[in-house]
């Protein structure tokens, strides 16, 4: 059976590399202000075009980021970048890892929820370029 979008997306109307650029621009803001409200320095950012996730932390600080995420609700990005840059702290999903996330996003849950319910529309999404 065939999910039936309920975001709204229109293929055409979205470009993939314009979409890059802006979700470059919104993580790279977001992740430069977190990053020291958290305590952490990232070695670089990486948009890429995930098929399953959303984001990831490497060994050596790169955060990566899909771009789809820009199609979201800011709130969503702004706690998958929150939930990263927690990851150079805490690298696992521990008890200490959540609780170090809920302190920086106490409403993170709901951002979780949103990408559960919607995430699967988005990361099949495919613009028309």
């Amino acid at each position: 059976m065939r999910q039936v979008p309920r975001l709204g997306l229109d293929p055409s109307a979205v470009s993939e590399s314009e979409a890059r650029i802006a979700a470059r621009e919104v993580v790279s803001s977001l992740a430069e202000n977190q990053a020291e409200r958290i305590g952490v320095r990232y070695g670089g950012i990486r948009i890429g075009g995930q098929r399953t996730l959303w984001g990831s932390c490497s060994p050596l600080g790169t955060l990566s980021f899909n771009w789809r995420l820009v199609l979201a609700p800011l709130e969503v990005l702004d706690y998958v970048v929150v939930h990263e840059l927690c990851h150079l702290r805490v690298p696992n999903h521990s008890r200490r890892f959540w609780a170090l996330v809920e302190r920086h996003r106490p409403h993170w849950r709901q951002q979780r929820d949103w990408l559960r319910e919607y995430g699967p529309e988005l990361l099949a999404f495919r613009p028309q370029d």
